[in-house]
């Protein structure tokens, strides 16, 4: 099933044309889905940050969803070779979601993944918004629940992997609805 009627309207939004021309609006919902490992090969759903990062101009069938390490990213990234040119997976805390896009940004990554650090979130989206520096970032920022990015990164470790496959951004409306998998934890 598909999060309300804005979702509906969002999912317009991801024919590959319209992506380039229009990108992705506030409110928005983006989805991607997990390819590798098996278990949680469901598609998620996202929030783009409000008032900063860049869009998605190329869906990406195939990328490393790379969790950050540490999980906060609010400095040097022990793992940071291992998000250049891939998506990195980043808790929320610690310091603004801008800080973390930028510590991604500056790794190479080609956008970042916030997760609440709620892990019993399962339905309340955050609004990313700017913090006070006047500093910018040009990649990507999606907000993921918490249950979602705690279930990603549980996965991960339960089978000893250093990251997931994704395909971003996926075009739900070419999905029929009964084979839409999202996570059987969450339920609109």
């Amino acid at each position: 099933m598909v999060p309300g009627a804005a979702g509906w309207c969002c999912l317009v939004l991801w024919f590959p044309a319209c992506v380039a021309a229009h990108g992705l609006r506030i409110n928005d919902y983006l989805y991607f889905q997990v390819l590798s490992p098996g278990d949680i090969r469901y598609i998620f759903t996202a929030t783009p940050a409000k008032d900063f990062g860049g869009i998605f101009h190329t869906r990406y069938e195939q990328i490393h969803l790379v969790p950050a390490e540490p999980p906060e990213a609010c400095g040097e990234l022990s793992n940071g070779f291992f998000i250049q040119d891939q998506i990195a997976l980043v808790e929320r805390g610690g310091c603004s979601f801008l800080s973390k896009t930028r510590v991604v940004q500056e790794h190479g990554g080609r956008a970042v993944i916030i997760s609440d650090n709620a892990v019993d979130n399962d339905s309340f989206y955050v609004e990313m918004i700017q913090d006070s520096t006047q500093r910018t970032a040009d990649i990507p920022a999606l907000f993921l629940l918490g249950r979602d990015g705690y279930m990603i990164r549980r996965s991960l470790e339960q089978h000893g992997l250093p990251w997931a496959i994704i395909s971003i951004p996926v075009n739900v409306t070419s999905i029929p609805t009964f084979e839409l998998l999202q996570p059987p934890w969450t339920f609109w």
